[in-house]
């Protein structure tokens, strides 16, 4: 009979089978009432799934991180059982949990207008005050072809007919509504609470081909309380302010355009951001002893072939004719560099060779994908390439490290997560070299002692890798940074050295990227900072306004003055009120504004006030030309006080 093992330790045993349920209930009353699911032998479970032999058992409550999937799972089925009651007729399709929250697409013939949204919301309020007890049932193949077919449901036909023949279907029933699904769910749609809301309505292929029919999705989120969902909504409400497409629009940043979708027209502004980004990291990149280099931007197809893109990608690929030969624009810059690397005969001493690009890449990106900065299909990676030995792999990955997350924290960023890619099904090299790769990875984690996810299957076609993410201010997690260890590619270009002993070798080659794209990285910062950049990165760090024309003379040598020390500074000197001038260059979030009337012409100072509308009185300007280039160097740790 089983013996049932929690988190604890403790063990529970038991004279004959038994469900999550009773296990929960053995445990406490309350306990049973708060059980959302189990998770038994590492597989989520309902609390009616039955154990006949001995294993290991957590009982899952709202405060487990396992119940979130459940309950915008639950949630979806709940809103497809209310369209259904609302709006008969209505076929449902696919309906998965998401990313903080959960969608459904749907046959209708009339389409879903906002307040259709409001009634299957109520609708779904009182399938939960229901409290409808769900069930797993099992269901023969044929039987549930021909049930689902009975009442109309030829999407469910369809799905199940993709089960293999003899294989039972799983079904799960509320009250009189059922759907396929392999589940698990909670116990009951009273468990679902009231923390869910429905979002917005948006098109959708059956099963994502362009070739089927369009059906209509609902987006909805779900929490574990109200609480936790109005904190969701003023989250995106905050978003909504922060969005780098408007606040590119106020500052004069950027924009884009539908004669080149998804490339960036960048104003002087929003390149100036760019170039001190870039000087940023080509100064970090030369005093850890990278080569930067350029390489083309178009490149034969033989090339890609033989990189094994072509095969995996060349769907994402812009391509282009030219004397009977077929060219790509690279969608990444690998290939070339270890072209670079492949001139002349390397030895054993002249690695690790690291090569450095800020290279232009391009990728066919679907056109319904394309966001702002944050999904283009021209965009700029800070890349680089680090060709070593075996030996080198750990000490280059762990040097790496330290640098991505002193970049990091000079723009901001210190809370920063760690995941580790394992290989992919679909993947080049032999096993031994993947075993050798994933190693090497996770004993350079282990001996920094970083707190780490493992995500099996999730590496590279050529390679494992490690991930980072950061969150920003409204704890968005952004997946930037990566290191790649590829035994594989080297060697499929002819990469090689001559060792120690004379013999020649194939290098090991590192694929690394601090920020990612440069365009994505921008768009964070605006969102991140609400577009108050720290003074190093706003790209006018100060405007001089003068209140008459009296000033003006004055106000362009303070002006020539501030430029002369390396400053990006502004004169407005414009005949409108001063006040007016203020209001305008606080919208743009520049850092400073620099004040001249008679009294500061007289006395050779300048009044100063933040974008935040503090006064900090007058400055003489050598003692203000200090304290902006110290708080420039310190990356905004130190501010210009009173």
């Amino acid at each position: 009979m089983p013996v049932i093992t929690l988190p604890d330790g403790s063990c529970r045993e038991f004279d004959h089978p038994v469900t999550v349920h009773e296990v929960a209930a053995d445990i406490g009353p309350g306990l049973a009432k708060a059980a959302l699911a189990g998770r038994t032998d590492d597989v989520l479970v309902d609390t009616s799934f039955l154990i006949d032999t001995d294993a290991d058992l957590a009982i899952i409550t709202s405060k487990d991180e396992d119940a979130l999937e459940l309950l915008r799972h639950d949630a979806a089925h709940v809103m497809a059982q209310a369209v259904q009651e609302l709006y008969p007729g209505t076929q449902v399709t696919i309906g998965p949990a998401i990313e903080n929250g959960f969608y459904y697409d749907f046959a209708r013939d009339e389409p879903f207008t906002p307040e259709d949204l409001a009634r299957i919301e109520k609708r779904m309020h009182e399938i939960v005050k229901r409290d409808l007890k769900i069930e797993r049932e099992v269901w023969d193949r044929d039987a549930a072809i021909r049930i689902f077919g009975e009442i109309g449901e030829a999407y469910k036909v369809e799905i199940i007919r993709d089960i293999p023949e003899g294989e039972a279907v799983s079904v799960y029933r509320q009250g009189d509504w059922f759907d396929v699904c392999r589940g698990p769910h909670l116990p009951s749609t009273g468990k679902l609470g009231k923390g869910f809301k429905l979002m917005k309505l948006a098109g959708a292929y059956w099963r994502g081909d362009s070739g089927n029919e369009m059906l209509q999705r609902i987006y909805g989120t779900a929490w574990r309380d109200k609480k936790e969902l109005k904190t969701y909504l003023q989250r995106l409400e905050e978003a909504e302010k922060r969005d780098h497409r408007k606040l590119g629009k106020v500052m004069d940043l950027f924009h884009t355009q539908e004669e080149a979708p998804g490339m960036v027209f960048w104003h002087d502004s929003g390149w100036q951001i760019y170039l001190v980004i870039q000087d940023y990291i080509r100064g970090k990149l030369r005093q850890h002893n990278y080569q930067e280099v350029h390489t083309p931007h178009i490149i034969d197809r033989s090339l890609w072939e033989k990189s094994g893109h072509w095969e995996k990608f060349s769907d994402d690929m812009f391509t282009t004719e030219s004397e009977n030969r077929t060219y790509a624009l690279k969608p990444m810059n690998c290939p070339a560099h270890i072209q670079i690397y492949n001139q002349g005969l390397k030895s054993y001493r002249d690695l690790p060779l690291r090569l450095a690009e800020f290279g232009s890449c391009t990728r066919n990106e679907p056109s319904g994908t394309l966001h702002g900065l944050m999904r283009v299909r021209n965009f700029v990676q800070d890349d680089a390439h680090i060709f070593c030995t075996e030996e080198q792999i750990q000490d280059e990955v762990s040097a790496f490290i330290d640098l991505l997350f002193e970049v990091y924290a000079d723009f901001g960023f210190d809370a920063i997560s760690v995941k580790f890619s394992t290989r992919p099904e679909q993947r080049v090299g032999a096993d031994a070299l993947w075993d050798k790769a994933e190693q090497s990875l996770q004993a350079v984690l282990d001996h920094k002692q970083l707190d780490w996810e493992l995500q099996p299957g999730e590496g590279a076609f050529y390679g494992p890798k490690i991930e980072f993410n950061l969150k920003d201010c409204l704890d968005r997690v952004w997946q930037l940074g990566t290191i790649q260890l590829d035994f594989s590619m080297p060697e499929r270009l002819g990469a090689h050295y001559i060792d120690e002993d004379g013999s020649k070798q194939v290098p090991v080659m590192l694929h690394r990227a601090i920020l990612g794209s440069l365009e994505r990285f921008i768009g964070i910062l605006i969102e991140h900072y609400a577009g108050v950049l720290p003074l190093w990165l706003a790209p006018i760090q100060a405007v001089i306004l003068n209140i008459t024309d009296r000033q003006a003379e004055y106000a362009r040598k303070v002006e020539e003055s501030l430029r002369n020390q390396g400053l990006r500074v502004k004169s407005d000197l414009r005949n409108e009120k001063i006040g007016f001038k203020i209001r305008e260059h606080t919208i743009q979030r520049v850092p400073y504004l620099l004040i001249i009337g008679d009294r500061e012409t007289e006395a050779g100072t300048v009044a100063v006030r933040t974008r935040d509308g503090r006064d900090l009185g007058s400055h003489e300007l050598e003692q203000l030309t200090r304290a902006l280039q110290e708080e420039i160097a310190s990356r905004g740790r130190t501010v210009l006080e009173e």
